[in-house]
């Protein structure tokens, strides 16, 4: 999850740096501070947590808590946030809950959000461990001045009453999959999911056609317009070429495009890369759609419906012979005369009925990196901080 967000707080333009107790730098857009006292798995850490398990705290532990508090200081000069993951929720290291606990009453410090996954507090294996008073007592109550987050709702509703909070004061922002990466998008690919926001729409429609009119892509974007009244957010990707003799009909495709008022909606990869697109890019974009549209007049086999069928998507497509020879009963077909009203309809009714679709769309939309940034995190990094005197 850090390197997650690492990675899309550095996508939209701050300066990351990662403060741990082990590990390197694998990133060069990303800084790295190893300060070891921060393991858990340090021999001062181990020997200090042994003591404080027995209710005793350890001699040194002062000491240990502000060499940690020096170093933090050090590390995290010049910054405007510091965002800790289970620093002030569990008691591995309970000197370095100290020395974060210090920084945050310190109001030339940056401010904090404080990111709770577990929960030493209310978990029943940790209950012998944490004793009456301080150091343990950072762990049951609401630091001031912080902004408190969790990553699912039942932590949200345990936080509250082991810190006597309302819940509103606490933010709910789950855990999510870099899309970038777990799809394997390749670098270009990944930006125009960027600026395109493709995360947003629903469903992506994939065209993998060359621009020729046998492909009869007319129906593909009046289907497609037809499609957004059910379905406001549908996207059309088409990612063929066009060769040079059919640059007329390339033409009146983008004439049409914009007289349905679809020139955001109808993707024309060649527009974008008119290089072409290589197979690990085409496999991607497989990955990335939620659905594959073929509006063929004619064909001679049908490659995309075998590609789509691997990719696990819902085939839509005419209703050739050699398309219904690979197909079978596992498409939906349709006449490449039919309206692109019906043929909506049709493809409408099909995916809001798909419960595949339907998770896959929520987790994209409300579950990715990318998403969870644009609607979550930019709120957690303007919060104003007021800890008490």
């Amino acid at each position: 999850m850090l390197v997650r967000q690492a990675r899309q707080l550095v996508r939209a333009g701050h300066q990351v740096t990662i403060v741990a107790g082990r590990g390197e730098r694998w990133d060069a857009q990303i800084g790295a501070e190893i300060i070891s006292l921060l393991d858990a798995r340090h021999p001062r850490v181990l020997r200090a947590k042994a003591s404080l398990d027995l209710s005793e705290v350890p001699a040194d532990f002062n000491e240990l808590v502000h060499q940690i508090e020096s170093e933090l200081r050090r590390a995290c000069d010049g910054a405007q946030v510091i965002i800790a993951h289970n620093v002030a929720s569990l008691n591995k290291n309970l000197a370095l809950t100290a020395a974060l606990y210090n920084l945050s009453r310190d109001k030339s410090q940056p401010r904090q959000v404080l990111w709770h996954h577990d929960l030493s507090g209310t978990a029943e294996r940790a209950r012998a461990e944490l004793h009456s008073g301080w150091p343990w007592d950072l762990l049951r109550t609401a630091w001031p001045g912080v902004k408190q987050v969790t990553v699912s709702d039942t932590r949200r509703q345990e936080l509250a009453a082991l810190f006597d909070l309302p819940l509103r004061q606490i933010t709910l922002v789950p855990s999510g999959l870099d899309l970038t990466d777990f799809l394997d998008l390749p670098p270009h690919l990944a930006r125009l999911m960027n600026d395109l926001r493709l995360t947003a729409a629903a469903p992506i429609l994939l065209s993998p056609v060359r621009l020729t009119r046998r492909k009869n892509l007319e129906q593909s974007l009046e289907t497609l317009a037809e499609l957004r009244n059910h379905m406001p957010d549908a996207l059309l990707i088409v990612s063929g070429q066009s060769s040079v003799l059919g640059k007329d009909y390339f033409e009146q495709l983008q004439k049409l495009r914009s007289r349905l008022g679809l020139e955001n909606y109808v993707i024309f990869l060649s527009e974008r890369f008119p290089e072409g697109l290589s197979e690990r890019a085409l496999s991607a974009l497989y990955r990335l759609a939620d659905a594959l549209l073929i509006t063929s007049r004619e064909e001679g086999f049908g490659m995309p419906l075998l590609e789509a069928g691997l990719s696990g998507l819902p085939i839509f497509c005419t209703d050739l012979e050699p398309l219904q020879a690979l197909a079978g009963e596992n498409a939906l077909f349709f006449s490449p005369n039919d309206s692109g009203k019906l043929v909506a309809e049709r493809i409408a009714g099909r995916l809001q009925a798909d419960p595949v679709y339907r998770m896959r769309v929520r987790v994209r939309r409300e579950y990715t990196w990318e998403a969870i940034f644009l609607k979550q995190m930019t709120p957690l990094l303007n919060f104003e901080s007021h800890p008490a005197d």
